[in-house]
């Protein structure tokens, strides 16, 4: 049996490996890759001690303190005491290559590193750059090939550096008014308003749906004021839609109409004029809804209109019809919301008619009851009637809709991570996300 011969016999006279030798050396013994960088077997070279291979980061001896190029298979220190450094990667790269990167002085919390991909992806995106900002942190970024390219596989961070913004689409409409007493004032719609930002990756915005305000059975109360919807969220600019205006009662006491995110109507009293409340309250920029209209101050007693997304309430001598709502197109076909309710009459009058997008109409008394704002679209109710030559006989008014919320998400980015059970559709290339209630939904 051949004798197993140890490193020393494979030295020629100058200590190197005689290239004869490692001609001989049996192709078994090496299990893999080239010899440089094989695995070498005791029983056939002898007890190994130590080999002249150098393996792992050639780390460079000078501290960074500004921008530079990296190098593939080097480790750097960074000094960011005094200013950010940007570190520009390789254009090209080969799968296996490796870069490390280490705070040298715990700043990059005060200063940041900044990763210029330079045409390459990272964590599978081309943009934005990557940014690290965590005091004492420590990155190891191996190339994976072109589709995800650089990826950190040692990050004292853990996190994803190159969170991904996309736009999404938002509808907020708050809560609507109800409906006044007693030939009241019509509800205002509740606030619309319409946005689109662009969000990161991984952002959870909250959803909240106001709900529209209480119907009054008693003949001298205003209708109660609808709910604010809105959006908000870390990253997100918060959206909040004010509920619409209950509409003015037009009993003896008669009042103007309340302000709100659509102002409500007027009540109807023959002994004053009142006037509708104002809309678009707190102010936005663009506005969110519109005035009431006037109470007729002479007779019959007839209310204004509430105040729509789309138009101001009609006054009482005009038929107290509620303002009209506003179209949009989010979900994929143009839809109306937000109407104004109409204004309340005396039964020798005529109430009003609710605005388009879901107003409820007013109530003469011999109509019956007014008509609620339609749920989920944020209009106003309509305002109650009264029997004339009495006090004592009335109609109640409308309640507000509820209000709703809508997000138009891309569909390639839909993540299906929701609370509060919304209504989820699609329509071309984006999902639609319909909240009719409070809940959440995580990009």
């Amino acid at each position: 049996m051949t004798k197993a011969r140890k490193i020393s016999d494979l030295l020629d006279a100058n200590g190197q490996v005689d290239n004869s030798d490692i001609l001989n050396v049996d192709a078994a013994k090496v299990t893999t890759g080239t010899f440089a960088a094989a695995r070498i077997d005791n029983n056939s070279l002898g007890n190994v001690t130590a080999l002249p291979f150098t393996t792992g980061t050639d780390w460079q001896s000078s501290i960074k303190t500004s921008n530079f190029t990296a190098a593939a298979d080097k480790g750097y220190w960074i000094d960011t005491s005094s200013n950010t450094v940007t570190v520009t990667f390789p254009s090209s790269a080969s799968v296996g290559n490796t870069i490390e990167l280490v705070d040298y002085a715990r700043n990059w919390g005060t200063n940041k590193i900044i990763i210029n991909q330079n045409g390459l992806n990272f964590q599978g995106f081309s943009s934005p750059n990557p940014e690290y900002n965590t005091d004492g942190q420590s990155v190891r970024f191996v190339y994976s090939g072109s589709t995800k390219g650089w990826i950190p596989n040692s990050d004292d961070d853990v996190t994803d550096e190159v969170p991904q913004g996309y736009s999404i689409d938002f509808l907020v409409i708050a809560g609507g008014g109800a409906g006044g007493s007693h030939h009241g004032g019509g509800g205002g719609a509740g606030g619309y308003r319409t946005s689109t930002q662009t969000i990161n990756a991984g952002t959870a915005i909250t959803v909240t749906v106001g709900d529209g305000g209480t119907a009054t059975s008693s003949n001298s109360e205003n209708g109660g004021t609808g709910s604010n919807s809105s959006i908000s969220g870390t990253g997100v600019t918060t959206i909040t839609s004010a509920g619409g205006a209950g509409g003015a009662k037009g009993a003896a006491s008669v009042t103007n109409g309340l302000d709100g995110g659509s102002g409500s109507g007027g009540g109807g009293h023959p002994s004053s004029g009142t006037t509708g409340g104002s809309g678009n309250t707190p102010s936005t920029s663009p506005s969110q809804g519109n005035n009431g209209g006037n109470g007729n101050g002479s007779q019959p007693e007839l209310g204004g209109g509430g105040g729509g997304a789309g138009g101001t309430g009609f006054a009482g001598g005009s038929g107290g019809a509620g303002g009209n709502g506003a179209a949009s197109s989010i979900t994929g076909s143009s839809v109306t919301r937000a109407g104004g309710g109409g204004g309340g009459a005396r039964s020798d009058g005529t109430a009003g008619s609710g605005g388009s997008g879901g107003g409820g109409a007013g109530s003469n008394f011999g109509s019956g009851a007014a008509t609620a704002g339609t749920a989920n679209t944020g209009s106003g109710g309509g305002a109650g009637g009264r029997q004339y030559g009495t006090g004592a006989n009335f109609s109640n008014s409308g309640a507000g809709g509820k209000g709703v919320v809508i997000l138009s998400v891309p569909t390639a980015r839909y993540t299906s991570t929701t609370t509060g059970s919304p209504t989820v559709t699609t329509s071309g290339s984006n999902t639609i996300i319909q909240f009719n209630g409070t809940g959440s939904y995580t990009t």
